[in-house]
């Protein structure tokens, strides 16, 4: 089959198409016949070293929507079932940038029923580390919360779900982007500097650090949604990384919020497999609203 690689580091050239053998499921497992996959800036720093890896073949890709292959007992699931994954792209050598890929039972949901593949692809990453990170937080209806990059991926899940649980979202993004910041549900929003100790909590998506740290009242709470990066914690306030994980139950939820219409799946663009280069040269670019998707 073809998949996307990487076998050196390096900008969006550094991504090959490579043919590789069939993965087969194992216990507890099954194989999907990838119909899309999403493009993530996690993807963008596998192919360039951050996660280390050097002289491996390293698969890309961590959202899949497609159609159940095969599957390894005992499981519920059947050859021909319509589905959703996460897949844990950095503990696999191959990815969901492929024709299949194998995952856990327990991380697959089936997919919405509402929307095509290329847009159910958008949504088990970004979904989950929004509600994952939300999970963190811990916040009451009523409580106020401050989510930067509420224009991008993840925040605009953020902004979504948390609006949904009755949650005062103040929506923090670029000027141009207000009006679709709010059309996701934020009560407030500001491209600017937010008041100190203002909000209850801040969900990080654009990764701003102490600026947005100092928006949120003493001994509120801070979730960062990017592994490692965190700023001093200060005035009682609980800080925290989202380290998410596969979940096919709590993704089974969100796509149940998307067939009711609370979440909108948005796709900036899709490219044949084939492309991948050119996608990840896209998302380089910058300026997305929405991912970028891979079809095989």
């Amino acid at each position: 089959m073809r998949a996307a690689v990487v076998r050196e580091f390096g900008g969006p050239e550094a991504v090959r198409i490579a043919e590789v053998a069939v993965p087969e499921p194992g216990t507890r497992q099954v194989r999907i016949k990838v119909a899309a996959a999403a493009v993530n800036p996690v993807d963008a720093g596998v192919r360039a070293g951050v996660f280390g890896g050097a002289g491996k073949t390293l698969g890309l890709g961590w959202d899949v929507a497609g159609t159940v292959d095969a599957v390894g007992e005992p499981t519920a699931w059947r050859a021909g079932d319509p589905v959703v994954a996460l897949v844990p792209g950095l503990a696999e050598p191959l990815g969901a940038h492929a024709e299949y890929v194998v995952v856990a039972a327990d991380a697959v949901a089936a997919a919405p029923a509402s929307v095509d593949a290329v847009h159910a692809a958008t949504l088990p990453l970004n979904g989950l580390t929004a509600v994952q990170a939300l999970d963190l937080l811990d916040l009451a209806p009523g409580a106020s919360l401050l989510v930067t990059g509420a224009a991008g991926a993840v925040g605009g899940f953020a902004v979504q779900l948390a609006a949904h649980r009755g949650i005062e979202v103040v929506g923090h993004a670029r000027e141009g982007d207000e009006e679709a910041v709010r059309a996701l549900g934020a009560a407030r929003f500001t491209a600017g500097a937010v008041e100190p100790r203002s909000v209850d909590a801040v969900l990080d998506a654009a990764v701003l650090g102490a600026p947005a740290l100092e928006s949120v009242r003493d001994g509120g709470a801070f979730v960062a949604v990017r592994d490692g990066v965190l700023p001093r914690a200060e005035r009682g306030v609980r800080t925290e990384n989202v380290w998410v994980r596969a979940d096919g139950a709590r993704l089974a939820e969100l796509v149940r919020l998307v067939d009711e219409g609370v979440l909108t799946l948005r796709v900036a663009e899709s490219f044949a497999l084939e492309d991948a280069a050119k996608a990840h040269a896209r998302l380089a670019g910058g300026g997305l609203r929405g991912r970028l998707v891979l079809v095989p």
